[in-house]
């Protein structure tokens, strides 16, 4: 494993570096730039590569209800202006900056079982404010993979949704709400399809990798996925920003490769020496998309996945921190 992700520092500071097409990118944009949401798993890496790169007469917004004391501390630290502020509350919306570009990230998954109505009220009325408050600001808007069916080779932009479960049908909704917007303020759109970023600390890799080192089986019914290097995301969603349009553009953005769940699990028995366990079979579909698009705009994600998986490896043998948010990966019934 490189030296320089040993520590999270180090870690941090190469999921946040900027491209020269990042800050190409970045350059046709104007005013500040507002990430909401910005408290979750990708968006203090991705503000802070926005941060570094643009001048210091731009100003990088987060705003997120900023749960964790830790990642707020940090984005300040990074000369990212932070904001704390409930996006479900209209006077609160009202009340943030004026920005000249928008990142929105935020949303809810996680516990949508039982609490369904938190999730479309999270998916549906926090975007709605937002929409509201930034009449015809360009937007990148991070949405998921899950609306679309399960597929064997894997889901184009072209393919119709068809969402499994309440919070997949939620995050359509979302998508809606950003189209209303682009059709009644002529706000320009990039849809953001993303599935599965991964890093160290969380991802698709780490749960696969710490299976296999605790023992626990490995579900095979959901017997591949696509995966994209965090850092790489963070990039193509900056880069994305001048793509945003009337109607809005989508964009899948996750990694070329279809990969096999049981065979990453054989590989990272290799590396820690124990014997992957499994349980069920492969489903001839899974939860796929083709990013085939991303990579005609802006190449394929300089991160091999078979490099990623070897950070993995060597992270867990370390005992690097990890932040305990699985992605549910191999769910197939929509229920997270």
């Amino acid at each position: 494993m490189e030296d320089e992700l040993v520590h999270e520092e180090a870690l941090d500071e190469r999921l946040s570096r900027p491209t020269p097409e990042v800050e190409r990118a970045l350059s046709t944009t104007r005013g500040a730039l507002m990430f909401l949401g910005a408290g979750g798993k990708m968006g203090p890496t991705l503000a802070r590569m926005a941060r570094r790169a643009l001048p210091a007469g731009r100003e990088v917004l987060a705003v997120a209800r900023f749960s964790d004391p830790r990642a707020r501390a940090a984005l300040e630290a990074a000369g990212v202006r932070t904001v704390s502020c409930d996006l479900l509350k209209r006077k609160d919306v009202d009340a943030l900056p004026d920005a000249g570009a928008l990142v929105w990230m935020a949303g809810q998954k996680f516990g949508t079982t039982g609490a369904a109505a938190t999730t479309w009220a999270a998916n549906t009325i926090a975007p709605a404010n937002v929409a509201e408050r930034y009449r015809g600001v360009p937007t990148a808007m991070f949405s998921t993979g899950n609306v679309y069916p399960f597929t064997e080779t894997g889901a184009t932009e072209a393919t119709p949704p068809d969402p499994v479960g309440e919070y997949a049908w939620s995050a359509l909704a979302r998508e809606r709400i950003w189209e209303h917007a682009a059709a009644a303020y002529g706000t320009p759109v990039v849809v953001l399809r993303l599935n599965y970023a991964v890093e160290l600390r969380y991802g698709v890799l780490l749960e696969i990798a710490s299976a296999v080192r605790d023992g626990r089986p490995i579900d095979l019914r959901m017997g591949r996925v696509n995966v994209i290097w965090q850092g790489d995301a963070n990039a193509v969603a900056l880069r994305a920003l001048p793509l945003a349009s009337t109607p809005p553009r989508i964009l899948n953005m996750t990694g070329p490769e279809i990969l096999s769940v049981r065979a990453l699990a054989e590989r990272f028995g290799e590396l820690l020496g124990r014997a992957p366990i499994f349980e069920g079979r492969e489903e001839p579909k899974a939860l796929l998309s083709d990013a085939s698009r991303m990579a005609s705009l802006f190449g394929p994600p300089p991160t091999p996945i078979a490099q990623a998986v070897a950070w993995v490896a060597a992270w867990l043998k370390r005992g690097g921190r990890t932040l305990g948010k699985p992605s549910h990966f191999e769910t197939r019934d929509g229920k997270f």
